[in-house]
């Protein structure tokens, strides 16, 4: 979760009272910021709010992160589809980065799929994969980024590009209802292939049957 602090300021000469608003910031900067800002003596109030625009008291924001230490939060998703359109085979790769118990972590998975009719369709088998590997993290009732390189994939499932194609229509519906079920809210994104190279990796080495789970941790993301 991020927040954006609207803050009221009182300058230390005048009677005037000014109104700022700040970009969203993680919940420790705000947290962090909001105090250093307190010591000036000079804030009048101060308000939280989330990305729903829902308004945050300081101690609950406080709480709300010593709950998140021991589970997966600040959660990063990466996708890929590939098809082998001569064998009519699929392979998806998913990178999900995490944080933990104030650490940092990467979990890498691929998998090979049959029946598959398209490079498209291998695109939403890789974010369906990805938002299932959630639940088995134990993510729910977060807001989480996901990036891909299909411009397809992403903007249909932003609602932004109609969708026809029945078999796309069907992986819509699978995707929004695990979504719905583990009460994720979720920004997409596009990004460059360049920017999308470890989970087409990934994908490409589910097609040539090198099976990758594994779990570690990272310095950051």
């Amino acid at each position: 979760m991020k927040i954006r602090m609207e803050i009221f300021y009182k300058p230390k000469n005048g009677t005037n009272q000014y109104e700022l608003s700040t970009d969203f910031m993680p919940v420790q900067e705000a947290l962090f910021l909001s105090e250093d800002l307190e010591k000036t003596g000079r804030i009048a109030k101060l308000n939280f709010l989330d990305e729903t625009d829902a308004s945050w008291l300081k101690k609950h924001l406080k709480k709300y992160l010593e709950s998140l230490k021991e589970e997966p939060h600040n959660v990063l998703i990466y996708f890929d589809g590939g098809y082998n359109e001569e064998q009519r085979l699929s392979g998806v790769g998913v990178s999900i980065y995490y944080e933990q118990n104030d650490k940092y972590f990467r979990l890498r998975k691929n998998d090979r799929l049959e029946q598959l009719n398209s490079n498209n369709e291998a695109e939403f088998a890789a974010l369906f994969a990805a938002i299932n590997e959630l639940e088995n993290l134990g993510v729910h009732h977060l807001p989480i980024t996901v990036k891909g390189d299909s411009l397809v994939v992403i903007n249909q499932a932003k609602g932004e590009w109609p969708c026809y194609e029945e078999e796309h229509i069907r992986w819509l519906d699978r995707i929004e209802a695990k979504i719905k079920e583990l009460g994720l809210t979720v920004t997409f994104e596009a990004i460059s292939r360049s920017e999308n190279k470890e989970a087409d990796h990934l994908a490409t080495q589910a097609l040539a049957e090198t099976f990758i789970d594994a779990t570690s941790e990272v310095k950051g993301y």
